[in-house]
């Protein structure tokens, strides 16, 4: 499978890539200096180091992984149609209950900010809706609730939206 990515989901992940690579040495170092403490079998110190470097290197693998697998797209979407990036506000009929989201990239989701990924269960079933269109959101089987669009405001893939750290 590929990764859906923007441009700018590109740019973040080599920009991360650049810095995690520039703090190896670092990172070797502190694994050494810790080495130099004693005993490997109670040196907290050492599998502390040891640890940090290699999430360094795993995240260096993942994000390698992301750009190697991603498939660009565009964000492009009709004036009255939702699409990436676009802040939807959102009404659930058996909360009377309305909420405004941002559907994103899965690389930038984050809930606690509304920002919802395209390939959430309710990103999936937004995306390519119009305003007054009531849509069903699938959870899993058997578990679905509708939400109504109330509105849609354009919105653009800027770099202020962080990528997902883990």
């Amino acid at each position: 499978m590929h990764n859906e990515l923007t441009k700018i989901d590109i740019e973040k992940m080599r920009a991360e890539i650049d810095e995690r690579i520039a703090a190896r040495p670092k990172l070797k170092e502190a694994v050494r200096a810790a080495r130099e403490l004693g005993d490997l079998s109670e040196n907290d110190e050492y599998r502390s180091a040891k640890r940090e470097m290699n999430r360094n290197n795993s995240r260096i693998r993942y994000l390698e992984n992301m750009i190697r697998t991603a498939v660009i797209i565009t964000t492009d979407s009709a004036d009255d149609v939702v699409g990436l990036f676009d802040e939807v506000t959102i009404y659930y009929p058996e909360d009377d209950e309305e909420r405004v989201i941002r559907i994103v990239t899965t690389l930038r989701r984050d809930v606690f900010k509304d920002c919802i990924s395209k390939e959430s269960p309710m990103g999936a079933a937004l995306l390519g809706g119009r305003v007054g269109q009531t849509v069903t959101v699938h959870v899993k089987d058997g578990v679905s609730y509708p939400i109504e669009i109330r509105a849609i405001k354009k919105g653009t893939d800027d770099d202020t939206l962080p990528i997902a750290k883990y």
